[in-house]
Formats: C-alpha cells, sequence, structure tokens
C-alpha cells in the first residue's frame, strides 16, 4: 500500500506544473471561451441527429472522460496539495459535478420521465453552471496548468452537453421539462445536504455541496448573507435565485420551440383548407 501511495505521490509531481493564474477577461480566458463555445455548438449541431444508440455512446462516453479527469483532480488535491491527506471540500457532488454522474446513468434508463427530467437538468442547471463558470471564472483558474484545463475543459465539456441535447430535442423543451429539472435539482440539493450533515457531523470536515449548508456559503453575494443572517436564509435566497438563471437559460429554447410548433400548424391549417378548396 505505502509502495502504491509513493507512486501516485511522484507521478502527480511529474504533472505539477506551476502557472501564473489567468486573468478573468484575458486572452487565455477569452480564446478558451470564444473558441471553445463555437466548437460545442458546431459539434451539437454535427451530432443533432444521433439516434438512441449513438447518443448513449457519446453521453457515456463524455462521462467517463468527466470521471477519470476528475479521479486526477482528487489525486492531485490529495497528494500534491494535500500531502497525502484528502481535501473532503472538494468531494465531487457540487453542481457542475452531477454531469459526470448523469450521463453514464441517464441514457440507459428505462423509465422515460426519470431520463427526461435529467436531460432537462443537464439543459438548464448544468448549462447555466458552464456559462457562470466562465462569465465569472474566478473558480476555474489555478496555479497549475493542469487544474486549470481540467476546470476550462470541464466546464466546457457541460456546454457541450446542453447545447447538443437541446439541438437533437432530448432537452427542456417545454415547461414540463423545466419542472423536471427544477424537481431533479430539488432532489439533489436534500442530498448534498444530506453529504454536508454526514461529514461534517461524522468526520469533522466542513464541506458545503451545492452551497445549501449547513455551513456558510463561499459564494459571492451569499457569503456575506451567510455571515449576516445565517447559512439557512442563505439557502432559502440561493434555491431560488439558482431555479431562476435555470429558468433564463431555459425561456429562449422554450419560445423558439413555441413559435415553431405554432408556424407549423399554421401551415398545416393552411395546407389542409387549399386541399379542401381543390376537393370542392
Amino acid at each position: 500500500m505505502n509502495q502504491i501511495h509513493t507512486f501516485l505521490d511522484s507521478l502527480i509531481k511529474l504533472t505539477a506544473w506551476e502557472m501564473v493564474k489567468p486573468k478573468a477577461y484575458g486572452v487565455f480566458h477569452l480564446t478558451f471561451t470564444f473558441v471553445g463555445f463555437a466548437v460545442c455548438l458546431l459539434l451539437a449541431y454535427l451530432l443533432r441527429n444521433l439516434g438512441e444508440r449513438g447518443n448513449r455512446r457519446l453521453l457515456t462516453g463524455v462521462g467517463v472522460f468527466l470521471m477519470l479527469t476528475e479521479v486526477y483532480k482528487q489525486l492531485f488535491y490529495t497528494y500534491y496539495i494535500g500531502g497525502g491527506s484528502y481535501q473532503w471540500w472538494i468531494f465531487p457532488f457540487q453542481l457542475c459535478s452531477v454531469p459526470m454522474y448523469l450521463c453514464v446513468i441517464a441514457p440507459w434508463l428505462k423509465n422515460e420521465k426519470v431520463k427526461r427530467g435529467m436531460y432537462a437538468f443537464m439543459t438548464t442547471f448544468n448549462l447555466l453552471g458552464g456559462f457562470m463558470a466562465f462569465i465569472e471564472p474566478s473558480g476555474i483558474v489555478h496555479e497549475y496548468w493542469t487544474l486549470t484545463l481540467h476546470a476550462f475543459v470541464w466546464h466546457m465539456m457541460l456546454v457541450f452537453v446542453g447545447f447538443y441535447l437541446i439541438a437533437s430535442g432530448r432537452g427542456a423543451t417545454t415547461m414540463q421539462d423545466y419542472r423536471g429539472g427544477a424537481i431533479s435539482f430539488l432532489a439533489l440539493c436534500a442530498l448534498a445536504f444530506c453529504i454536508n450533515f454526514v461529514v461534517q457531523t461524522f468526520v469533522g470536515e466542513h464541506i458545503n455541496m451545492f452551497f445549501v449548508g449547513p455551513g456558510e456559503s463561499s459564494l459571492i453575494v451569499f457569503k456575506q448573507i451567510s455571515r449576516a443572517a445565517g447559512w439557512f436564509v442563505s439557502t432559502a435566497l440561493y434555491i431560488p435565485v439558482v431555479c431562476l438563471g435555470a429558468f433564463i437559460v431555459f425561456l429562449p429554447v422554450y419560445l423558439y420551440k413555441k413559435k415553431k410548433a405554432q408556424k407549423t400548424t399554421e401551415i398545416e391549417q393552411v395546407t389542409e383548407k387549399e386541399t379542401s378548396l381543390s376537393v370542392v
């Protein structure tokens, strides 16, 4: 066992390439963002007609890729930053960690309602998380190349999955879909709270998965609210704000699909009317 720890420690040290943290809206940040979003849109468009078999392979592949890179991140923090001690605050169950699990689980589900809810979650809440990471990049820039690239690529994968599911018609397009995504989010918040409570109570380490407490939020604005009014008030405000943000991400797709459906109905009605007149 000691030999394994020594090997992993040596391996991680070989990839601990230091860098100056990229500046927000600097060359690295903007180039990666614009090029990445363009590539995501292009790939989503090209893959939009994938059948269910291809969809399973694609999403499962994305999920496995995310899992493998997450294993590296966990090892890096444990061996290089933590000196062999596990860093509980990076436990892989944040909002943007969830697609790692859903991409592997959702495509294989037989229950279409649950599957649709998971897809809706990834095209609303996770897509919001991907957007926000590049709008406010302080959480994805690090002092090491591998960690920075991991964070940038990870969140860009969330953007790609969201775009792809929308383009392929599997994402949230109706109010019922959004509700399914919101229910998934609330269920995950409850699970995250339980994880936080168990780890803080029985392990003695402070973590705040999904930033729902118990404990002070580390998010801008909500951190101040936590300090002033307590974590419960912060959480009670945070959850509706995230739901609103996800709804704003969902709204353009909903309106576009609704307008397209109305136009299709109008064309069908005109065609039916013309057919009736020609028969007469």
